[in-house]
Order: C-alpha cells, then sequence, then structure tokens
C-alpha cells in the first residue's frame, strides 16, 4: 500500500531484508508422514515473512481428503504434484477438497484439483470476502486505495502506488462455488474417522475448524499456527478481533491435543497457543488505546503498535490490523470516531 515512501535510514534497511525475503529463491513442495493415513504437505509462497503454507492430505477408502490446497501461482500445481508424490500420493487421488477458509493460500487451487481428480469442494459459504476480490480485482484494488486514504495514508505514495501497480494475479486458478456448505453438523470422513466443522471467522469470515474428536486432532487452518502470529480481514465483519476471541473460546472447548495448523509444523500444547493468542490481542489493543489518547489517524497508530516494523511489503497487512483493533475498540465502547477526513480515533 505504501509503495514509494521515504524511510529513515533505519527503516530502509528493514525494507532491504524485506525485499531480499521477497525476491529470494522460492521452496519447492514437500511432502512428509506425520501420523499413519495424515501428510503434511508444505507449500512455497510468494511473501515475506510467510515462506510457505500447509496442506494436509488424510486417507479416505482408496483416496484421500485434502484439506486446503495452497496457492495458485506460475509451478504452483508442480509444487503441489511434487509434496503429494513424496508421499506415494497424486492429485488423481484427491476423493474430496475442503477448505478452512477462502484466503488464496488455502483455497487457490481448489479449481484446478477439483477438475483434475473429478472430485468436489466443501466450503463455509461466507466466502465473498476472497471471490469477490478475484472476480473483480479492480473494484477491490480501488476500495483498498479508498481505505488507505480514510486512513491517513498520505496521497503522494498512494498515488505513485496506483501508477506502478501492474495487472496482478490474485493467487486463485479460477473461481469455483463450493458444492456443499462446510456448517455445523457436517462431517467429513476419513480413514480416521470423521471430522466434525466448527465456525471460527476472525482471521477470515469464511474460516472453519477441522476436529476429529477420537484422536483429538485439530485441523486449525490459519486460526491458530504454528507461531503466535494475527491477520484479520478487514471490512469483511462488523468485528473481526471480537469473532476471533470468540472463536479461541470455540477451540479451546475441543481439548484438541494435537494441531495441524496452516502454517508452521504440528504442535500439541493447543491451550499455551489459544493463551498466547489471547496475550497477544490484549497487548495489540492496550498498545492502540494507550496511541488514542489523542485523535489519530489508522496510519499514525501503526507505529505505536508496531514500533519501525512499517514497510511498503508489509503496510497494508499492518494497516489491515490496526483498523480491525480500532473497530474492537469502537465496537467495546473504549474508542470514539472524530468526525472528519480522514478518519481519526480516540478514547
Amino acid at each position: 500500500m505504501l509503495a514509494s515512501f521515504t524511510l529513515p535510514p533505519k527503516k530502509r534497511s528493514l525494507v532491504s531484508l524485506a525485499v531480499a525475503e521477497a525476491t529470494r529463491k522460492p521452496e519447492l513442495g514437500r511432502g512428509e508422514r506425520v501420523l499413519p493415513g495424515v501428510f503434511r504437505l508444505r507449500l512455497p509462497l510468494p511473501w515475506p515473512g510467510v515462506p510457505h503454507c500447509n496442506a494436509w492430505a488424510v486417507a479416505a477408502g482408496d483416496g484421500i481428503v485434502l484439506f486446503d490446497t495452497g496457492m495458485h501461482q506460475p509451478g504452483s500445481l508442480a509444487h503441489l504434484e511434487r509434496a503429494l508424490a513424496m508421499c506415494n500420493l497424486s492429485i488423481e487421488n484427491v476423493r474430496l477438497v475442503v477448505c478452512t477458509h477462502a484466503h488464496s493460500d488455502h483455497y487457490g487451487q481448489a479449481a484446478s484439483i477439483v477438475d483434475r481428480a473429478g472430485c468436489e469442494l466443501w466450503m463455509h459459504p461466507n466466502h465473498e470476502h476472497m471471490t469477490r476480490m478475484a472476480e473483480d480485482p479492480d473494484a477491490a484494488f480501488a476500495r483498498r486505495m479508498e481505505v488507505a486514504r480514510q486512513s491517513g495514508v498520505p496521497e503522494e505514495p498512494l498515488r505513485r502506488y496506483a501508477s506502478q501497480r501492474n495487472a496482478r494475479e490474485s493467487g486463485i486458478a479460477s473461481v469455483i462455488e463450493p458444492d456443499r456448505a462446510l456448517l455445523p453438523g457436517v462431517v467429513v470422513e476419513t480413514d480416521l474417522g470423521l471430522w466434525t466443522v466448527h465456525e471460527t471467522p476472525g482471521h477470515a469470515p469464511s474460516h472453519v475448524c477441522l476436529f476429529q474428536p477420537e484422536r483429538r486432532l485439530l485441523i486449525s487452518g490459519d486460526h491458530l499456527l504454528g507461531r503466535i502470529s494475527l491477520y484479520f480481514d478487514y471490512g469483511a465483519s462488523p468485528d473481526p478481533v471480537g469473532e476471533f476471541l470468540h472463536s479461541l473460546d470455540v477451540v479451546e472447548g475441543l481439548n484438541a491435543r494435537l494441531c495441524l495448523p496452516g502454517h508452521g509444523r504440528t504442535f500439541t500444547d493447543v491451550h499455551a497457543h489459544i493463551a498466547g493468542n489471547r496475550k497477544l490481542v490484549d497487548e495489540r489493543l492496550t498498545a492502540v488505546l494507550n496511541a488514542v489518547d489523542e485523535p489519530l489517524t489508522a496510519f499514525e497508530v501503526v507505529p505505536h503498535v508496531y514500533g519501525d516494523a512499517l514497510s511498503p511489503l508489509n503496510a497494508h497487512w499492518l494497516l489491515s490490523k490496526i483498523l480491525c483493533y480500532l473497530t474492537h475498540l469502537h465496537a467495546t465502547g473504549r474508542i470514539r470516531r472524530v468526525p472528519g477526513e480522514p478518519e481519526r480515533w480516540t478514547a
């Protein structure tokens, strides 16, 4: 979002590191067995700081259920094929695709896999936050620019960003509607038993987690990750942070003992991760609340919470999170909007 603004030397060094990360040679797809009948497929991503995502292949009869798909980009299907082959599997073994949510790194290759394997796709029906962007990227970009402007991002870098923008791939092969709505009451059958569906919005409105109760296994998507990290879709629901906190309560009640996350390695300290997420949300909200003793724009709040981490590569992510924290504080009556443009907030 801030493609061309001037940074002081210390920040320029951070940007250089981020650029190096962004331009490094991507990883190859990799597959490994983590349990009998459960395979982790680690698929490369082009994003700085997020080098890969996980898809999970679970044995089901004469094939597999594929939970999440990886992002569609040049060579991405070959990475998936390579990861599957390392587990003695192939795309033709996929009997069902289940997406934890409709972000591109979890849904992006769904259409290609469904077409090739001849299987169904199951996903939560509240997926417009991503499919609308994929269908009309220009409108989505215009909205992003307007949100940035209203959030206090300076006009000049926004103009440069718009002028330098090329047609960008959405990360989605093509928009495909789910064959079945992934809602509570639906179960996914595998050789490990039935997986139940639990709505966990916050990170995304379409987010669900899948739970295998006898083995206490949790496929968590991006609700819980291998490390404590937060991101929320801004503008697609009234209070993403509030939804996320409630979703933590939902998952805590499942009492899972092994988590299969959307990024990072499996982990057993599920309750510690839940507590860590709550703690980090509380710290971020406190930092935002302390910052707005005087009226500030969302853009002005960012350094109060993230220090000098802001760069052209992460500005959209950080601003989206700050807007979600401000929205939650407003929804809970702790701050108010100050009339005018750009939008400002104060305690």
